[in-house]
Formats: C-alpha cells, structure tokens, sequence
C-alpha cells in the first residue's frame, strides 16, 4: 500500500490519457473526412 496515488480528477496520469485519446479522436476524424469526401457536420446532418 505504498502507492496510494490517485486516478482520478487533474492528474498527470489522467491528463497523459486525455491528450492520447483526443490526438487518436483527431486522426479518426481527418480520416473520415478523407474517405467519405465530407465533412463531420455534414456527415451527421448540420450542413
């Protein structure tokens, strides 16, 4: 029980995990719009 760190809330842990998954979120999105010739708004009905 030495390692009693937190997961949760603002932590370097936490915040390393946000930056991954939005720069992963990020490359899905630029290569939807590549393959479908459309944008994100349009795809979902906005635009």
């Amino acid at each position: 029980m030495e390692n009693q760190e937190t997961k949760f809330g603002f932590t370097q842990f936490a915040e390393t995990w946000n930056g991954r998954l939005a720069m992963l979120g990020f490359v899905i999105g630029l290569a939807t719009e590549l393959i479908t010739g459309s944008g994100i708004l349009s795809q979902i009905g906005l635009m």
